[in-house]
């Protein structure tokens, strides 16, 4: 039963996940002759009228996010993105460009295609280069580590790529405590299993990303890179969440207890 529910979960968080950003699939038949293109070591950016220094920006951003990322998850990579495992990074010319022609909503600022690691996005998002690139490229480096097989959660996948917003990252404990005083603190069970709809409350979803986040951190910066490293590998490997957590973190021997760990460090 918790099986079946935790696969509706990652199929509605492929569509859905994010109020900024979405994981979405390569658009298919895309003219590169309509596009610029600058290519760096580890990426290429097309564009079509956004001014080259921006571009250029973007650049010189995504190289440094590229190494900086997967030293915050504690990842070695053995491939690099080098020749044509570049990643791709598409910038529209504004908002419309990017929600007519890249077909997303009207609400994204960003899109990930994590599995062709292509990155959609136009140069007035809102905060792109501290928020919106390292978000996306959060999705990508992530998935490059743990794969595309494992029981991962929903609350996972975004925290890892919120914990690449600095703002995000230290904002999200305040908005949990909040919520604890306010009786409204939704447990690491019910975030799990939870699935989010177009109809959900604003306020719930943002409820969502805040402990996303907020657990993450906790995670990596309490617990440690290496262990969460470990973490990663065994729910690479189709170990179950609980059985994950207790090979990477002795004293966790289960969800429960890391949603108790997690409420002890909020306090104090």
């Amino acid at each position: 039963m918790k099986q079946c529910a935790f696969k509706a979960l990652r199929k509605v968080f492929l569509i859905t996940s994010g109020v900024l950003s979405i994981l979405s699939f390569p658009i298919d038949g895309q003219a590169k002759n309509d596009w610029e293109k600058l290519q760096s070591t580890h990426f290429i950016i097309y564009y079509k009228e956004a001014p080259l220094d921006f571009v250029q920006g973007v650049e010189k951003a995504a190289e440094q996010y590229y190494g900086e990322i997967a030293d915050n998850l504690g990842y070695t990579r053995y491939e690099s993105w080098t020749y044509d495992k570049r990643a791709k990074i598409y910038i529209y010319n504004d908002q419309e460009d990017y929600v007519v022609s890249a077909r997303q909503f009207k609400w994204s600022h960003g899109s990930a295609s994590v599995k062709t690691k292509e990155i959609r996005t136009f140069p007035s998002a809102h905060g792109f280069f501290d928020s919106t690139l390292p978000h996306e490229l959060g999705h990508i480096i992530f998935r490059e580590f743990i794969g595309f097989s494992g029981q991962v959660p929903g609350w996972m996948d975004e925290g890892v790529a919120m914990y690449q917003e600095k703002a995000k990252r230290w904002g999200a404990n305040k908005a949990v405590k909040q919520a604890i005083a306010a009786k409204k603190f939704m447990p690491l069970h019910e975030l799990t299993y939870m699935t989010l709809y177009s109809e959900t409350p604003q306020e719930t979803v943002d409820l969502f990303y805040s402990e996303a986040a907020s657990v993450t951190y906790y995670i990596i910066t309490e617990l440690g890179k290496v262990r969460f490293g470990y973490f990663c590998e065994k729910l690479k490997q189709g170990s179950s969440l609980d059985n994950a957590l207790n090979y990477a973190f002795p004293r966790i021997k289960d969800l429960d207890a890391l949603n108790k760990a997690w409420l002890e460090y909020l306090k104090e």
